[in-house]
């Protein structure tokens, strides 16, 4: 029996395949490299392919008896997704029932989903609990909150089950620096930070410094990978003790400045650089911070990396030796 990790060269994915490996899963990664890196597969078997195409997810299913799926495999930028959102719904939504009807034509009945904060739009409240109002103000939230649908309407009637995690903002890489954070284009404000320690961009912008907030930078819940991954493997035994579908946040509950992010990055560093402070962005809320409550109690979850200097110092780890 195998696990199948669709997008499993990612970031968080070659994370989650690293873990199920040392638990001794035997892992299959499914990605077609359009954002992944064949480099950070280091564990399992790796199949190149497209959930676009369903006869390559067949493929996978014939080859390997899979047992429970981990579904990474989504286009993740919010600005694009707003001017391209015919691509987000063909990847993020129809693909993943292609990846659906093809489990259920295989006997295949568990999946984890990679989930976002995005799906809540602009929070009535923090820290943010399941059971708040979904309102997402984007197509890539609006394609996660869907397939969220999905799930629950194929558990009903098919009998799939599901937990559906919720992720605040990953940072962070493998604590023994095997792999690590690196996208084209590169968005996320960590990895950006590092960059200007190494010299590699000349200056960062700050978006907004008149939020409701102590220091007037917006406040974010970063979360390490490595927590996240630990997250997912819960989730699996979860499935496997039969212990039902359900939907959990994972966050550190603990909000971080913009500029205490770039404050440690400094501080980890020791390295300055120019930071340069500008108005905010459009639709980007003072702060998002979720509850974990639920994860902790009844996934038995607790992050071991909350601490964002411990997150920054080992994002800076890899980021040096792997030469970005």
């Amino acid at each position: 029996m195998a696990v199948l990790v669709c997008g499993g060269a990612g970031y968080i994915g070659s994370h989650i395949n690293k873990q199920l490996h040392m638990e001794g899963y035997e892992t299959v990664v499914f990605d077609n490299l359009v954002y992944g890196h064949r480099e950070a597969v280091k564990w399992g078997h790796f199949e190149q392919g497209d959930l676009g195409h369903i006869e390559e997810i067949e493929s996978v299913f014939e080859k390997y008896k899979i047992e429970a799926v981990f579904h990474f495999a989504a286009y993740a930028y919010v600005g694009e997704s707003v001017t391209e959102p015919e691509k987000y719904y063909d990847n993020n939504v129809v693909n993943t029932l292609n990846l659906l009807k093809v489990m259920r034509r295989h006997g295949c009945s568990k999946i984890i989903f990679s989930s976002t904060c995005a799906t809540y739009g602009e929070p009535e409240s923090v820290p943010i609990t399941e059971d708040m109002p979904q309102k997402p103000v984007n197509p890539y939230g609006a394609t996660k909150l869907m397939v969220e649908r999905i799930l629950k309407d194929y558990h009903s009637a098919y009998g799939m089950e599901f937990v559906v995690l919720r992720y605040f903002n990953a940072a962070g890489a493998d604590p023994e620096g095997e792999i690590g954070e690196s996208h084209d284009p590169e968005t996320h404000i960590i990895p950006l930070l590092l960059d200007a320690a190494g010299g590699k961009r000349e200056e960062i912008k700050v978006f907004g410094t008149d939020y409701d907030t102590d220091d007037g930078s917006c406040i974010r819940d970063y979360i390490h990978v490595f927590d996240l991954a630990t997250a997912h493997l819960l989730a699996l035994h979860y499935l496997e003790q039969g212990r039902g579908s359900d939907f959990f946040n994972l966050g550190n509950e603990v909000g971080t400045s913009v500029l205490q992010v770039v404050d440690s990055v400094k501080r980890v560093t020791g390295r300055e650089f120019k930071v340069t402070l500008t108005n905010r962005r459009p639709g980007d809320p003072a702060r998002l911070v979720g509850s974990s409550r639920r994860a902790r109690e009844l996934l038995g979850w607790k992050p071991v990396y909350g601490d964002i200097d411990k997150i920054v110092e080992h994002a800076w780890k890899w980021h040096e030796e792997a030469g970005y």
